[in-house]
Parts: structure tokens; C-alpha cells; sequence
């Protein structure tokens, strides 16, 4: 954090806080690339945002352990793609800079250092959070610390479940270091036999298929629980029986995930099957290691894993901190989130449940995860089990494991509908899982579709053809701005909209026939899709806004999306801001664009929102002319960030919403109190730091208010009088935290 920036006073709620002060830029650097901000430092920023709920006291015990779970499996996956890209750029002389004019290796440097910031600070977490643990009666012991009972109970567990799945490896000419996959943990040891004081250097692979922690007992309430690298060097003569224990360290490494498929592959099922298995065999990417190791065992680690003092990082405390998910998984109520159960729209209710029928009456949007995934499902479901149903398109690009969606689909397909899937076999670590969904799919008797080799099909849409009673065909659709994943959907936010308007299904089924066989769409009313014209879209719509605001009239663009990465549409941004148009924006995690500039981002506010929800939904709003909270400008929403991946190498969908009350849910809703949100929000700064609100009094929560109140949308018999309308400033104060 920035020390010039500590006495500031932050506001978030940008329904009513001003563009505040601006920060002077020479002309250089207004029109240079110190205009962007770097993506993958941007990315560290967001997680230690994220990091940062580990320490908030106001969070559930468990959810910060979660948080902090959450912070290493992001970084995880960040090592293994992003970094492991940039290496490989660096590696092959490829100096091409990003936006902001740092080159691979600048970039991988100035990684290197906030990666090794962001690493202690997860441990300095650890550290409080095992002391709020303990007095919690969760306690994370040292063996000197078992009694005499829970002695006896590890020599039973580790006999009976953990020494019949361990493979100690002893290190010699005979036996060569082995292969460690990709995530791979480890003890190194060094011993000596006992007849001969004869050195052995060894490994002991952890088996993943093993728990982290072991509960020493079953006490109601009360969990003492022993690291398993700890029980492991406690039993390490049952592995090694005839010598003794002198040295040993643990390590973990990560590999280069990124996957290169072959763009001539005849079968690209089979071509990612081969891909997936090296993935696990990539180039060691970084090392986690025992700070303090045995100067040996770390130079045999170091050799046999090819890696450079540069990609090794001592940690001083708990390797692989992403296994703490496993604590979060006790369940123990009082230390988590208070239960909170989705609505069920009532028009749904009104109709006894079809979907269908409720569809019929009027156009319909859920906010999850306040409002049920189960209607998505349920869509799917009834439409399997309708004898009148003829047809199903479904995109997929992740889902859960047993997915229920899946499911109907099959059942459809066995039922003799004609249901087609559109499977995305390059959604990142969930390649293989997409493969066994398609098999499954293909054996109840569905078409899978895999989309395109250069572009992942990112796009959320569903259509179902109904014969109706006149015997008309109608298609039913819907659109989201999320997975179709049970799961996921009910901690992140998103939104899905169902509708049988006609041009709607004509535009969805337009981009099926766009994936399956190539069909450019040439005439799509209501919907743009990438790569074909969503951001030409977005950027004329942009500029719509500038040519209203130099006419004198209203400007104003209010957006939320995941990440804003695209220099074309940061540009775009700095000349609106230019002309005057008020931009108010809501990006999660990534942001290139810096606001609060003169003379380029002065009428530009950004913030992040971080807190029990994970925010998903994209949204995007141009006044038109009117203040936006006259409802009488555009809404739209989409699958779509605004990176250039999304925009240029994805298939993805932005639709219009015309519906007079789906449009007041989004704006003086949605939109309006993400806006206001204090409680859980980061402003962005124009240097690229983020600081929190800091008015203690007062904060406005947005998550408590959308589970506290219903949408305005399928409110069916329920009316819409006891739907507030955050955009009123006058029924906000009710939401107010103190």
C-alpha cells in the first residue's frame, strides 16, 4: 500500500461519491504505456485482496481459512500458466512487451517479487489463524503434543490406512531420482544405517489420495489434528527400519499446465487425452521448499528438478496451503457463514413449477445465487421429460462432476429428442473432465459438438424447441453470464435469463450453427458475439456515448465484469472520459485501466468487490442519452470479459435486455447496489494500488441486501411492492451495517 495514500479518505459508494482528486501525468506518459496497468501484476493485486479476508475479523472463522485456502490455489494456477508463459517467452528471445511496456523477463521479475511478498504474508496468516483455531477446539498439534490415548490411535490409523498406500524411494545408482507430477509433494530424507552409519538419501512421495490432517479420535466438538508430513517422520523407522532419521525437508512443485494442441489434429478428443498426460510432465515452473533445509537434500532436489535458485521459494511455515480446504470442510455451522437458502421465483410457484409456463407469461432473469440454479436445471430437466419437447442445443463448457445437467441431457437423448452438446475440450483443468461428459453424452445418444481449435466456446446458452398446442414450434432460451455448474452456482454471483421471444431464439441458434458447422451469422437482432462483432459493438457503443456527450446531453456507461484487460477498450475509456461521459465500473479482479488521471481517466471510478460471494456476472449499461437511472438508456449483459481473449479468440455472447422489469432489476437493482457496496469493496487507485473503504460507520453491504430482499423479475402473484430500488437514495438507508 502506498504510505501517501494511508490518511485518504475512501468512499466506494459510487452512487454518491464524487470522481474525487485527479493525478497529474506528464504528456509522455498520458500517451505512452504508463497509461495501462501490467495484467499479471494487476492478478497478484486481486489476490492479495483475497488474502486479505484471511485476516478479516468479521468473517467467519472457517471462511478465512477458506480465503486463505483460496489465495494458494490461486497462486498455484497462476505459476502453472501465466508464469510458466511468460518463461517460455523469456526462454525464446520473444521480447514483445504488454501494454505497459514490460517485457516477459521485467515482467517475470517484478512477479517474482510481489509472488515472494504475497507468500509470507499467507504464512503470517496461517500463523493467527491456528491461534483462532485452538480457541475454537480445532487444534493443529506437534507430535510432542498427543497424549498417551491419541498415540496409540496414530499407531492404529497410520498401520491400517496410511502405510498401505505409502511408496518410500530410496536414491542410488540403482534407483534414480523418480518423476514428480505436477503438484507433487514430497519428504526428502537423509538417513543413515544403523550397522554402518552408511548415508541413504530417500524420498517419500505424499499420496494425494491421503487427507492432509489426521483427527487424532472422534471427540464430539473437539478436533486434534496432526499434519500428515508430521505423522510421517514420526513412523519414518516403519519405513525405513534399519536406519536412522538425520535430515529431511519437504517440497512441492508445479509444472507448466498450459496445454499446445496440434491445429491439424484429425481427432481432437484423443489429441487432448495425449496433451493432459503432458501437462503432468511439463517443466518444473517453481519449487516450495522447507525454509532452512539440509544443504544437501536441497541441491538434490534442486538438480533432479532442473531448477534455478530463482524458481525456488523457502516457506517458512506450511507448504501447499491450498490443502487447508480441508479444515473448511468440517462444516462446523457457528464458524462458517449463517445457512442461506436461494428463492424460488413465484412465478414459477404460480404455475406449480412449469418452467415453461412461467417462461410463457413474461421474460424472466435469476440473480444467483440469491434466487436458485435449480430453475436451470429444472429447465432441462422438464424439457427432457416433455413428450412435446423435439430438440436441445446446451453449451458446456464446465460443470460439476455428477452434473445434473448433464443428466437431462442424457435423459433427452435416451427419451429420442434430438439433443446436441456443445463441449468445450479447453477449459483449463477441466479438459479431462469434459472428455468423459462427452463420451457419456455420446453414448445416451447425443451429438457432441467440440466448437473450434483456435477459439474456446465460452458462451452460456441453452435452447429448447417445444411444439406448442397450435402446433408452432417455440424456443424456449436461455442465456447466462455464468457455468452451468450446480456447485459454483451458489457462490458466485450471476445471472441467467430466460425468454421465448422469438429473435432470441433465432440469434441463440444462429451462434449453435456458428460452432457446429461454421455458419457465420449474418443477421443477429438482439445478440453480439465474439470474435464476429461483440467488440465492435462495445466500442461503437462507446462512442455513442462520446458523441452524446460533446451534443451537451447525459453520458454515462456503467459496467461489472471480471476483468479489463483490452487496450483497445481502455482507449476507448480514457476518450469517453475525455469527452466527459461518467464511467463507473465494477472489475473483480483484473484492471488495466488507470482512473483518476487528468486529461485521460478523470471521470473514470473502479473498484473491486471481494467478500462471501464470488462476483461473476457481467453487466454493461450506457445511458443513451438520459441518466442511466431513468431506465431509459441500454442494458445488456454477457459471458464476455473485456480481455482480448474473450473479445478476439473466444466464442462468446452479449445480449440486449428489453424487458422494461429485467432492465429495472439490473439497473436500480443489481448494478445500483454493487455500486453503493462499502462493506466488501476496493477502490482502485490511480497508481494501480487498491484501498478499502475506510468509514467504518455506515457500510453497505450488497450481498446482505440481495439475500435479504427479492428481484424485481418472476415475482408472478408476489407483486414487486416489496422490491426496493437502490437507486432511490431515500429506501437505501434500511441496508445500512453498523
Amino acid at each position: 500500500m502506498n504510505k501517501q495514500n494511508l490518511h485518504k479518505t475512501i468512499d466506494s459508494d459510487f452512487l454518491k461519491s464524487n470522481f474525487g482528486q485527479v493525478v497529474k501525468l506528464n504528456s509522455e506518459d498520458i500517451e505512452g504505456n504508463k497509461r495501462f496497468l501490467n495484467r499479471e501484476l494487476s492478478w497478484l493485486a486481486f489476490n492479495s485482496r483475497v488474502l486479505e479476508e484471511a485476516g478479516n475479523l468479521e468473517v467467519p472463522l472457517l471462511e478465512r481459512l477458506r480465503f486463505l485456502s483460496i489465495s494458494s490455489t490461486n497462486l498455484d494456477e497462476f505459476y502453472s500458466v501465466r508464469v510458466a508463459g511468460l518463461r517460455e517467452l523469456k526462454k525464446n528471445k520473444i521480447n514483445t512487451p504488454a501494454a505497459d511496456g514490460l517485457t516477459p523477463g521485467e515482467q517475470l521479475l517484478e512477479i517474482d517479487k510481489s509472488a515472494r511478498v504475497l507468500l509470507k504474508e499467507q504464512q503470517k496468516h496461517w500463523i493467527d489463524l491456528i491461534h483462532d483455531l485452538k480457541l475454537a477446539n480445532i487444534e493443529i498439534l506437534k507430535p510432542h503434543e498427543l497424549n498417551s490415548e491419541e498415540r496409540l490411535f496414530l499407531d492404529k490409523e497410520f498401520i491400517n490406512n496410511i502405510f498401505p498406500v505409502l511408496s518410500p524411494l530410496a536414491i542410488d545408482p540403482a534407483h534414480p531420482f523418480p518423476f514428480i507430477p505436477n503438484g507433487g509433494f514430497a519428504l526428502a530424507l537423509q538417513l543413515k544405517r544403523k550397522k554402518d552409519d552408511k548415508e541413504l538419501l530417500a524420498l517419500l512421495p505424499i499420496p494425494k489420495q491421503l487427507p492432509r490432517f489426521v483427527r487424532l479420535g472422534e471427540v464430539k466438538e473437539i478436533y486434534r489434528m496432526l499434519p500428515l508430513e508430521d505423522v510421517l517422520i514420526e513412523y519414518i523407522s516403519d519405513l525405513f527400519p534399519e536406519h536412522i532419521l538425520e535430515n529431511f525437508c519437504a517440497f512441492r512443485l508445479l509444472r507448466d499446465s498450459d496445454l499446445e494442441i496440434e491445429e491439424e489434429a484429425e481427432d481432437l478428443v484423443r489429441e487432448f487425452e495425449t496433451a493432459l498426460k503432458r501437462r503432468r510432465r511439463g517443466e518444473v515452473i517453481s519449487l516450495a521448499i522447507s525454509a532452512g533445509a539440509n544443504i544437501n537434500l536441497a541441491n538434490m532436489i534442486r538438480k533432479n528438478c532442473k531448477v534455478t535458485k530463482s524458481e525456488i521459494f523457502e516457506i517458512n511455515g506450511f507448504i501447499a496451503l491450498a490443502d487447508l480446504s480441508e479444515l473448511v470442510e468440517l462444516e462446523i455451522e457457528n464458524l462458517m457463514w449463517p445457512k442461506f437458502s436461494p428463492r424460488i421465483p413465484e412465478r414459477v410457484t404460480d404455475y406449480d413449477g412449469d418452467i415453461f409456463r412461467a417462461i410463457q407469461q413474461k421474460d424472466m432473469l435469476l440473480h444467483h445465487p440469491y434466487e436458485t440454479f435449480d430453475m436451470v436445471v429444472r429447465f432441462l430437466q422438464q424439457a427432457a421429460g416433455d413428450p412435446n419437447v423435439l430438440a436441445i442445443k446446451q453449451t458446456l463448457y464446465r460443470t460439476s462432476k455428477n452434473s445434473p445437467i448433464v443428466d437431462a441431457l442424457c435423459e433427452a437423448a435416451e427419451a429420442g429428442k434430438s439433443v446436441t452438446a456443445f463441449i468445450e475440450l479447453k477449459a483449463r483443468f477441466d479438459e479431462a473432465a469434459n472428455i468423459r461428459q462427452a463420451r457419456r453424452l455420446e453414448r445416451a445418444g447425443a451429438h457432441v459438438v467440440y466448437g473450434f481449435i483456435s477459439l474456446k466456446t465460452h458462451a452460456k446458452l441453452s435452447t429448447v424447441v417445444r411444439r406448442e398446442k397450435n402446433k408452432d414450434l417455440v424456443t424456449y432460451t436461455h442465456f447466462g453470464t455464468g457455468n452451468y455448474h450446480p456447485i459454483t452456482a451458489k457462490y458466485y454471483t450471476d445471472l441467467s435469463f430466460f425468454t421465448c421471444d422469438p429473435a432470441h431464439g433465432r440469434d441463440a441458434t444462429s451462434v449453435f450453427n456458428f460452432v457446429s458447422g461454421y455458419a457465420r451469422p449474418q443477421k443477429l437482432k438482439k445478440m453480439s458475439i465474439s470474435p464476429i462483432n461483440l467488440k465492435t459493438f462495445l466500442l461503437n457503443s462507446i462512442e455513442n456515448e462520446i458523441k452524446i456527450a460533446n451534443n451537451g446531453q447525459s453520458a454515462e456507461i456503467w459496467g461489472k465484469m471480471n476483468a479489463l484487460i483490452d487496450p483497445d477498450v481502455i482507449d476507448a475509456l480514457y476518450k469517453a472520459s475525455n469527452a466527459g461521459v461518467k464511467i463507473k465500473l465494477i472489475v473483480r479482479g483484473i484492471c488495466g485501466l488507470r482512473p483518476g488521471i487528468e486529461g485521460l481517466s478523470e471521470n473514470i471510478q473502479v473498484k473491486s468487490i471481494v467478500g462471501r460471494f464470488l462476483e461473476h456476472s457481467r453487466i454493461i449499461c450506457f445511458g443513451n442519452g438520459k441518466p442511466i437511472e431513468t431506465l431509459k438508456g441500454r442494458v445488456f449483459i454477457s459471458s464476455a470479459d473485456w480481455m482480448d481473449r474473450n473479445l478476439n479468440r473466444r466464442v462468446e455472447g452479449l445480449i440486449e435486455i428489453d424487458n422494461e422489469t429485467i432492465r429495472s432489476q439490473i439497473v436500480s437493482q443489481i448494478m445500483a447496489a454493487n455500486l453503493a457496496d462499502q462493506k466488501q469493496s476496493w477502490v482502485l487507485q490511480s497508481d494501480g494500488n487498491y484501498l478499502r473503504h475506510n468509514d467504518i460507520d455506515n457500510q453497505f453491504d450488497c450481498h446482505r441486501f440481495f439475500m435479504e430482499n427479492p428481484s424485481l423479475s418472476g415475482r408472478g402473484s408476489a407483486g414487486a411492492s416489496d422490491v426496493p430500488e437502490l437507486s432511490h437514495s431515500n429506501i437505501k438507508k434500511k441496508y445500512f451495517i453498523n
